[in-house]
């Protein structure tokens, strides 16, 4: 196990990842590629470059050249702007007229230290990142609660992601923990919070505010680690939390439960039951694969009765256009073949199928 957690992600976990020390948090944001940031970074150069020689050109009777008054012409304008900006200065040609000698002051002076932050710009970049990701992390970990952790970003992490974002969860209340970079980064252009580390590690955890988040889906590509990861984050998590986890094989099931998950989604004899449904019956399979797409008509969700719904049966609000699937009551699951509700109360939630028009 120690040699599999090499294998897919010791080399890209943070430097501080061992030593205690809080990771940054990846948000979601703009990133431009290098060939753009280079050219972005010379293209304000460059008007640096053009806006001093023009503002040294238009006071050109106000700058003596080696001691010899006289207009400057637009060349000798590009050589003081370049020197000047890069900090070369030599003082061959300089302002004599207190007007010019005010503008270098107030403009040329601060278009010298745009030129060099430009020039510097990658380092001042890579600081002013870190600090800023460092202060939405401080700000992010002291205001979330009850949020989502999901771990593992393939494609079982991606669905689920999606999934969620379709019912309404906040993006920014989503955190992927990954060993994978890529997937970190995928993410944040995704939309949602990331923290590259090794879930199996409580330091990893806990940076993401375990203690206080509200569920937990383990989509790890392996029955071994999701067993790992599911038994820290049951010690860690409040009792409260749901812990969601997918399973390979249908034999590691019981032992996810064991380990604290909630509900245990065995994807390989899930797939397998599908294909098989879809041979039997392709109507069946066609109806199947249009719950579980979000993108379709049909789709599977969980919400609080309305006022309009309070005293009515269940059988009523299927005229209505929405199967109920389950009522859940105090904290209590009554599934649709029970007939132990008669009639909607408040605070009652519904399980239910409906249409969705807009996206059919």
């Amino acid at each position: 196990m120690a040699s599999n957690h090499r294998r897919h992600g010791d080399d890209l976990l943070d430097d501080d990842s061992a030593g205690g020390i809080q990771r940054t948090l990846l948000f979601a944001g703009r990133r431009m590629s290098p060939f753009t940031n280079m050219t972005l970074r010379l293209f304000i150069a460059l008007m640096a470059l053009v806006v001093t020689a023009a503002v040294v050109y238009f006071e050109r009777d106000c700058y003596v050249d080696n001691g010899m008054e006289g207009p400057l012409t637009w060349i000798d304008a590009f050589y003081y702007a370049t020197v000047t900006l890069s900090t070369t200065g030599y003082g061959d040609i300089v302002p004599i007229c207190e007007s010019s000698r005010l503008v270098n002051t107030l403009v040329v002076t601060p278009l010298r230290f745009l030129f060099l932050i430009v020039l510097v710009g990658t380092t001042v970049e890579v600081l002013t990142r870190k600090t800023r990701n460092e202060i939405r992390s401080r700000q992010w970990r002291k205001h979330v609660n009850n949020h989502t952790i999901i771990i593992g970003y393939g494609v079982k992490g991606r669905s689920a992601g999606k999934s969620l974002v379709d019912a309404g969860y906040v993006k920014n209340t989503i955190i992927v923990v990954s060993p994978d970079r890529e997937s970190c980064e995928q993410a944040t252009r995704d939309g949602l919070v990331a923290i590259n580390g090794d879930a199996r590690s409580e330091e990893v955890l806990k940076d993401v505010s375990i203690e206080k988040a509200g569920q937990v889906i383990v989509a790890t590509d392996e029955d071994d680690t999701s067993v790992l990861v599911t038994l820290t984050a049951r010690r860690l998590a409040k009792p409260e939390c749901k812990i969601i986890a997918a399973v390979r094989e249908s034999q590691n099931a019981d032992i996810l439960r064991q380990s604290g998950a909630n509900s245990v989604i065995p994807t390989a004899e899930s797939a397998g039951r599908l294909m098989g449904l879809s041979v039997i019956s392709s109507e069946a399979g066609a109806l199947m694969e249009d719950l579980l797409d979000s993108s379709r008509g049909l789709e599977v969700t969980e919400r609080e009765i309305n006022k309009d719904e309070l005293g009515l049966s269940p059988a009523e609000l299927d005229i209505r256009g929405q199967i109920v699937l389950a009522v859940i009551r105090n904290g209590v699951t009554h599934r649709f073949y029970s007939e132990s509700i008669r009639l909607l109360e408040r605070g009652d939630r519904l399980v239910v199928i409906k249409y969705n028009k807009e996206e059919a």
